[in-house]
């Protein structure tokens, strides 16, 4: 029964890591689609500009975002495969980081009115086309941000629930297999054991002298 159940948190537990890993993958594919728009009309790629104040740092963190998901993804794919507690770990506590990165965010856009200033400048224009879209398709994009959350905690919850129930036992015990010996051995027949003895030669001694009694009456006679 512990079997199953491990397992089942197991798929669980993959099937929301196939969530965060997709949404890894949309991000970065959006990160180069906008380094490939960047390319086109500046002519040059983001990643070899030394200038601090015309670096596209919304592409560098779309980008960052993405690769962290994937990671995270990858992370958890393994903790779930091997139950390993280092594994759970670590991916427990990415998990509970991104997490408080995305509370930080969302507290300080909604309860900040001026929350566009603490952001710099992007001279990409795609931060303000971004925000454009998101306040355009509000209850869109915030059923989709509610769901990337829950999905999140979901999998930190079933991390946890696994890290409960413990790994799967790579060996069983030689308790296991008592039971099955245990029945062979009360059906062993024992060979009686070997008693060394002189051999009997009386007898044999009383015949041979019988014999010759019977010769010599005979020879006698």
């Amino acid at each position: 029964m512990a079997s199953v159940m491990r397992s089942c948190i197991q798929s669980i537990l993959k099937l929301l890591n196939c969530v965060i890993g997709m949404v890894g993958i949309a991000m970065m594919l959006y990160a180069v689609w906008l380094i490939r728009v960047w390319q086109r009309e500046i002519g040059d790629f983001p990643f070899f500009d030394d200038d601090d104040d015309f670096s596209p740092w919304f592409i560098y963190t779309f980008l960052g975002l993405g690769v962290t998901l994937s990671m995270i993804t990858c992370l958890g794919h393994i903790a779930a495969e091997t139950a390993n507690g280092c594994c759970l770990y670590l991916y427990m506590l990415f998990v509970f980081l991104l997490l408080m990165l995305e509370a930080g965010v969302t507290a300080d856009v909604f309860l900040n009115r001026d929350w566009e200033e603490d952001f710099p400048k992007d001279p990409s224009g795609s931060f303000d086309q971004f925000k454009g879209f998101i306040r355009s398709s509000f209850e869109l994009c915030k059923w989709i941000g509610l769901s990337i959350v829950s999905v999140q905690g979901l999998s930190f919850l079933v991390a946890m629930i696994l890290k409960a129930v413990g790994p799967h036992p790579c060996y069983d015990s030689d308790d296991d297999y008592a039971s099955d010996r245990v029945p062979l051995l009360k059906d062993v027949v024992h060979p009686p054991p070997y008693v060394v003895v002189n051999p009997v030669t009386g007898s044999r001694n009383d015949a041979w002298s019988i014999r010759i009694n019977e010769k010599l009456n005979q020879a006698n006679r």
